[in-house]
């Protein structure tokens, strides 16, 4: 397991939920929940500068068959503008059934699910950092696929 803090994302079209964990990555803990516009980006690698972290996990919400569902391009793109706008690796790992997941954790825990929006996204980043961070720990190897660095113009990338 490499050690270090990394970051998690949920996208979303409206939020974007964000969660770190500690440098053992041991533990997924709940950031903020940004309101998702042009400052999306620069909030997120604000997050990763301030912790140190050694890469940015974002989830990709794939249907339960495995194909493409309309949020999947949507997380791809943003996942895209954090490679390019950094030097810190961004990984892309299958976040099936997080947001239900996070749903279901807060009805558990008494919450109403109206008032909990905002919560809900940084609750399904807990959960999409927690499991790349299992799933590291069980395989041996970092999680997801890394996306590819693009060309950006105004980076001088």
């Amino acid at each position: 397991m490499r050690r270090g803090v990394r970051i998690g994302v949920d996208v979303g079209r409206a939020r974007v939920g964000v969660a770190r964990c500690d440098p053992d990555g041991l533990l997924a803990t709940p950031i903020e929940t940004l309101a998702r516009d042009e400052g999306t980006v620069r909030a997120v690698l604000a997050h990763a500068s301030e912790l140190d972290a050694i890469e940015v996990v974002v989830g990709l919400p794939l249907s339960l068959s495995g194909a493409d569902t309309p949020s999947t391009a949507d997380a791809r793109e943003l996942a895209g503008e954090l490679a390019a706008a950094s030097e810190l690796p961004v990984r892309l790992v299958d976040e099936r059934l997080s947001t239900v997941t996070a749903y279901r954790q807060l009805q558990a825990g008494g919450r109403r699910a109206k008032g909990s929006r905002s919560v809900v996204d940084q609750v399904a980043a807990v959960i999409i950092l927690q499991n790349a961070l299992d799933s590291e720990r069980m395989a041996d190897r970092p999680p997801g696929s890394l996306v590819p660095r693009t060309k950006d113009p105004e980076r001088g990338l």
